[in-house]
């Protein structure tokens, strides 16, 4: 899995939230939660290109711990903030680089997906980690457990700085 690196303007999400932590996972409450009201999002620029972020704490991975919280984000981009739905929320992130893996399998194999980007591409990279929200992005290729199931994951990354 070889990635693009993709320098991105700001993008503003309209989405629902949570608090969690890996050991105490609740993806599953938080799309329950969108997925019935995403619809009512007028002012998105692509309905059908979901956003999962993930907002972690300043040298989250250096010290990995899985009870540690973070946040979660279901979400749309949109073009602007003019109508946001009751009960949601807004998010931007910031500009910046990523690196952005195209993925096919099913979520399930998240851990070690994660693991050789971490572990193996990032290290040999010459890019180190940056503090700005993870993404991934559930198009219309994206079906939940499915092996075929396809989507982008977008880590935030900087150039490695030479001391």
């Amino acid at each position: 899995m070889t990635p693009t690196i993709q320098t991105i303007p700001a993008k503003t999400l309209i989405g629902k939230y949570a608090t969690m932590s890996f050991a105490d996972n609740k993806t599953f409450q938080l799309w329950s939660g969108f997925m019935p009201q995403r619809k009512f999002i007028t002012n998105a620029v692509d309905s059908t290109h979901m956003y999962s972020l993930q907002v972690y704490g300043r040298d989250f991975y250096t010290n990995f711990n899985p009870k540690r919280e973070f946040v979660k984000w279901a979400a749309l981009e949109v073009e602007n903030v003019d109508v946001i739905p009751e009960g949601m929320e807004t998010f931007t992130i910031p500009a910046g680089q990523y690196a952005v893996f195209h993925y096919k399998g099913s979520h399930n194999n998240g851990h070690d997906v994660f693991s050789y980007i971490f572990c193996e591409w990032l290290p040999a990279s010459g890019y180190e980690l940056d503090d700005r929200p993870h993404f991934e992005i559930l198009g219309p290729k994206y079906k939940n457990a499915d092996p075929n199931s396809e989507e982008e994951i977008w880590i935030p990354v900087r150039y490695l700085q030479s001391n």
